[in-house]
Formats: C-alpha cells, structure tokens, sequence
C-alpha cells in the first residue's frame, strides 16, 4: 500500500530538483530492524528520506541514522511540514503586522510533525509556545513519559497554564493544526487576539472549516490543494535534498532548514 505514494514522492524528487530517487518499502514496523536496514543499504545512496513512519519512533529512528551515517538523512513528514509552515507564518506575520517573538503560538497535535514544528518554531525566536494534545496543554515543569514531550516540558518559551485546547486558544495570535478534523468553531476563533491567522493542516477535514472561520480569521491556509493557502512539504523537501546533496553534507540540521523557510518565505 506505501509504494504508491513513495513512487509518488521519487517523482516529485525528479521532477522538481532532478534527484533520482526510488521507494523502498520494509515490511517492518520495529525500530532497530528499520534502522539495522537501512544502515546496510545506505552505501549505494546519497541521501535517505525517511517516510510514513509514526510518533515516537520516527524520532529514534532519523536520530540514531543521522549519528551513525555519512549522509542526509531526512523525515519529510517532520521537517518538510515544519519547514513550509514556517515560510508561511513569515509571511502571514506581514500581512498582520506582528512580530515572530511576540506572538503566542498554540500547536495541536504534538506527532511526528507537531513536535517538528515546535522545534522550528523555537529556533525561529517564538517566546509564547502552547503544545497541545489529546490529554490538554503540554506545560512548562509537567511530568512526561514521551521524550520529545518531556523536551518541551523543559523549554522555557513553553508556558505553564493547563487546559484543554479550546481554554488556551484563548488570546492566541496563532493556532496551527496537525491534529484531526473538526474540533474547533467560529466561538472558539472569536476568542483568539486581534487579526488571528489560523493554520488548520488536518486532511482531509480542517481542525475548522475554512468557510466558517473566514470572517473572523484574517489569514487562513490548510492543508488541501482546493482552498487557498495550501501548506504543501513539497516545496521544501526536494530543493533541501538538491541542496544537501550539491554540498555533499554528511546532515540537514536546523540553520539549514530555517534557511529553507526563509528562502521559500522571500518568493
């Protein structure tokens, strides 16, 4: 069933940065068996993008890759998805006229890419970060057995007042969605600040319906090529790989990726 999509994903590699690329789909879901594998691959490539595979794993796995080999490696449903994110709150932050540092962020939905984009977005100077998942707001000085939650726990930007999703919106400048469709309505967008820009990323449903929030939102985009605004990992993934590997780095790391949304933000 992934190698529809992964050769999907080759050609878009191909036709958008002329990198050659092909699927290999493993009939494994165990992490050091995943990893084991493709260590013993990895000489034949110049470059591995890690795909499809779920929280918490992901994170071990493109760790443990990126420590114990010479090249890039990449998970797009992390990176590519926090990277054109970012590009696009850049943008959006102009058409408001606020600040990256002085908005307060809320984030549902802390998964491979939530957790990703929590990460850019600290790297990027935000100050007021609201993590939110299935139990409530990830706060500052909580007890976690998840490891990436418990690394956000410890973040200073992380704030410390619980609730659940609906309670901490309130007063936010931005709330970004990679979590699950319909779980918010215009009530719940009128309580955010002035002028909010709304990033609702869940497919196929938006965490809210894009028509219903339009009057109250001043900048809305989701993650669906039929409505404005699209949030699409394709226009990060394939020009990192073309950069990394014309520069023959041995790792994507953060400055790299912020360079990214910078760039992609500047066209």
């Amino acid at each position: 069933a992934a190698a529809p999509v992964m050769e999907g994903k080759a050609m878009l590699f191909k036709q958008l940065a002329g990198v050659d690329a092909f699927p290999i789909c493993l009939d494994t879901q165990d992490t050091e068996e995943i990893i084991r594998i493709v260590k013993a691959i990895s000489p034949i490539f110049g470059g591995i993008n890690l795909e499809d595979i779920s929280s918490p794993r992901c994170f071990e796995i493109e760790t443990r890759l990126a420590d114990e080999l010479d090249i890039p490696v990449f998970h797009d449903d992390q990176h590519g998805t926090a990277v054109v994110l970012l590009a696009g709150l850049y943008n959006a932050l102009k058409v408001v006229g606020k600040q990256l540092d002085r908005i307060r962020v809320v984030v549902n939905g802390i998964g491979a890419a939530g957790v990703s984009i929590c990460k850019m977005l600290l790297a990027a100077g935000v100050t007021r970060l609201v993590p939110v998942d299935r139990e409530g707001a990830i706060v500052r000085g909580g007890t976690y057995g998840h490891p990436m939650w418990k690394w956000l726990s410890e973040q200073p930007q992380v704030e410390a007042e619980a609730g659940d999703l609906k309670r901490v919106l309130r007063g936010a400048d931005v709330f970004i969605g990679v979590s699950r469709g319909g779980l918010l309505n215009a009530d719940d967008i009128r309580t955010m600040a002035k002028d909010p820009i709304v990033f609702a990323l869940a497919n196929p449903k938006p965490e809210i319906d894009p028509d219903e929030a339009a009057p109250y939102v001043r900048v809305m985009a989701t993650g669906r090529s039929d409505y404005p605004n699209q949030i699409n990992n394709v226009l990060a993934f394939p020009g990192i790989f073309r950069g990394a590997l014309d520069c023959r780095a041995r790792r994507i790391n953060e400055p790299m990726k912020l360079a990214a949304a910078r760039a992609i933000a500047s066209v």
